[in-house]
């Protein structure tokens, strides 16, 4: 990996807090970029209210939404544990290697307020961001370098709940502004700050729309590209 990574003129990290907790990264500090991923909002589909309606039909609205792969190190086992013995409404979207696994625990456990919806459509995604409270992101090992669904919950104005595992995560979410950040594999924490969304409006509306603005400040796929402009540009003089 060192011999590869000597090879480069130039490494780009996708945020300073994991270039910031990378010990590998730290050696190369003089090749280092950090470029932000970024989003643009004009290809993303509109939803229509046919989609919205059919949605809202079959899962509600006000839900906790995590959308992804289901990968080991999303820490949705948490999150079913986050939800035991409440009311708290969640919904699941996406495909991958634990989702039996997770099927049979929220099975086993009665999780009525959960949903599974499996792989949908990008409209599909949209309606669901438009349905939902906050955006549920619960990764607990360092394999999440980033969270592009953080990205999009925030491009929707949507508060974010996140953990913090020195990556990315933490610079798209701000705990206390627009979302939180609790401690990794800590379902106690996040099942408080998933109460405290759901039951204060204010703080739900105030936190979303400071997400809003963060993903119009840092998170636009224009400035990305700018960067990586940017980037290409240096290599090529050399």
């Amino acid at each position: 990996m060192h011999a590869f990574m000597n090879r480069m003129s130039e490494i780009v990290a996708t945020s300073q807090n994991y270039y910031a907790t990378s010990d590998v990264l730290q050696h190369f500090a003089d090749m280092v970029s950090v470029i932000p991923i970024g989003l643009d909002p004009a290809t993303y589909p509109s939803p229509d209210t046919q989609t919205i309606d059919r949605l809202r039909e079959q899962v509600g609205d006000n839900f906790f939404l995590f959308i992804g792969v289901l990968r080991y190190y999303k820490g949705l086992h948490i999150l079913l544990e986050a939800v035991r013995h409440t009311d708290l409404p969640v919904v699941i979207v996406g495909t991958g290697p634990v989702e039996r696994e997770l099927r049979a625990r929220a099975s086993n456990d009665s999780l009525d307020n959960l949903r599974f919806l499996g792989q949908l459509t990008d409209i599909e995604k949209v309606s669901l961001l438009h349905l939902a409270r906050a955006v549920v992101f619960p990764s607990f090992l360092r394999s999440e370098a980033y969270g592009v669904a953080l990205v999009e919950g925030a491009m929707y104005g949507k508060p974010l709940i996140s953990t913090e595992i020195g990556t990315g995560t933490s610079y798209i979410n701000i705990d206390g502004e627009t979302g939180f950040v609790v401690p990794p594999g800590d379902s106690k924490s996040l099942r408080q700050v998933m109460l405290k969304l759901f039951n204060d409006d204010t703080l739900a509306g105030s936190m979303g729309e400071a997400a809003r603005k963060r993903f119009y400040a840092y998170f636009l796929a224009d400035s990305m590209g700018a960067q990586y402009m940017d980037v290409y540009e240096r290599v090529l003089s050399q």
